[in-house]
């Protein structure tokens, strides 16, 4: 028995994707969940309209740009300068500071502030305004002590493209990406190992077909199935959960069939590197299932993230295709305002191609 154990271990140790596991992945995890699972707001980008300009405007402004919970992305001039700072994606909140804010408070004791956040991620809007709300009393809590009390800041609230702030608004775009992405590269991940496991490899390496070709052929099928697939996801976005198409259905569909795309050429590349169906699909859950839930910005917002973080969040092919996602149906904005992370996927997946027919073009010398 003593020996048999020792054998085990020795076993264990020799192996390295079990090594992995049982040590690798406890550790990731921790780290994954303990920095990216955070309800706080950090470092969010917003936008200020000071009609006023006096000097409490101004210190009420600078008491919540100093804070650790907003970064001050655009001093706006006009109101019609709202809906396009939200369109362009970088700023999540817009503070309106009316006229006259200094006079108001001193003479008549009553002023007023106008807070619209993108409430297409429901749950961080309603973060903002009371963060927002909360950086204001302190402000008159500071300013005017116990004549605090009296005096009155009247906060009014508007919740842009979800008003109504349903949480299915937030979700159905983070489900769309999060099963193109896994059920689409995982149906690719075990083609090219299903061959070698079957033996059948020895029928395309004999035959005159081009690494290329052969990359191509496994993966048409699957875009057709996979682009009736994101079809019946939208319907049933629509219908049954009421969920809007702001912008180009056209767009959607084609922004859908190149994440597809991109998606399955990545599962042929996982394949191409995993010697067996088990393999891949192990590969396929565990660098694609966590990553894609957690560094996407589907649930947890990427700003509140550190910094290495967010740079893993960058490579994520996920994190641009939500972004497309809700601003299309949420925003309704065209190719205009989404191109750069269109061509973000349109790199990523001409790599993932790239490399896939290096890798198994290797595997036929």
């Amino acid at each position: 028995m003593k020996g048999f154990i020792i054998k085990e271990f020795y076993h264990i140790f020799r192996d390295v994707r079990t090594m992995v596991i049982l040590f690798g992945m406890p550790i990731v995890l921790v780290l994954i969940f303990g920095y990216a699972i955070s309800t706080e707001i950090k470092n969010t980008e917003i936008a200020i309209l000071d009609y006023s300009r006096d000097h409490m405007s101004l210190e009420l402004s600078n008491k919540i740009i100093s804070s650790e919970y907003f970064l001050l992305n655009e001093n706006l001039t006009d109101e019609s300068q709202i809906e396009t700072a939200f369109k362009a994606g970088h700023v999540k909140e817009v503070i309106i500071i009316g006229d006259h804010f200094a006079r108001n408070l001193e003479k008549e004791q009553n002023a007023s502030i106008h807070i619209i956040a993108d409430a297409s991620d429901p749950n961080t809007a309603n973060l903002l305004v009371n963060y927002t709300s909360g950086i204001i009393q302190n402000y008159m809590r500071d300013k005017f002590g116990e004549q605090g009390m009296p005096i009155t800041i009247n906060t009014e609230y508007k919740m842009l493209f979800n008003q109504s702030l349903k949480s299915v608004f937030m979700f159905v775009p983070g489900v769309i990406t999060i099963l193109l992405m896994l059920v689409s590269a995982m149906m690719t991940s075990i083609s090219i190992a299903r061959e070698k496991e079957l033996g059948t490899m020895e029928v395309l390496l004999v035959s005159p077909l081009k690494p290329i070709q052969i990359v191509v052929g496994k993966v048409v099928p699957y875009v057709l199935l996979s682009f009736v697939n994101a079809i019946t996801i939208l319907l049933l976005a629509f219908f049954v959960f009421g969920m809007p198409v702001e912008g180009s259905l056209v767009l959607l569909l084609a922004e859908s069939l190149l994440f597809i795309i991109m998606a399955l050429s990545l599962g042929i590349l996982i394949s191409t590197m995993a010697k067996s169906q088990q393999t891949a699909v192990m590969i396929s859950m565990f660098a694609l299932m966590l990553p894609t839930i957690l560094l996407s910005g589907f649930i947890f917002p990427i700003e509140n993230m550190p910094q290495v973080l967010q740079w893993l969040c960058n490579i994520m092919p996920t994190k641009w295709f939500i972004i497309i996602v809700k601003d299309i149906m949420l925003k309704g904005v065209g190719l205009a305002h989404v191109w750069e992370e269109t061509l973000i996927i349109i790199g990523m997946t001409i790599f993932f191609i790239g490399v896939s027919v290096r890798k198994f073009k290797i595997r036929l010398e």
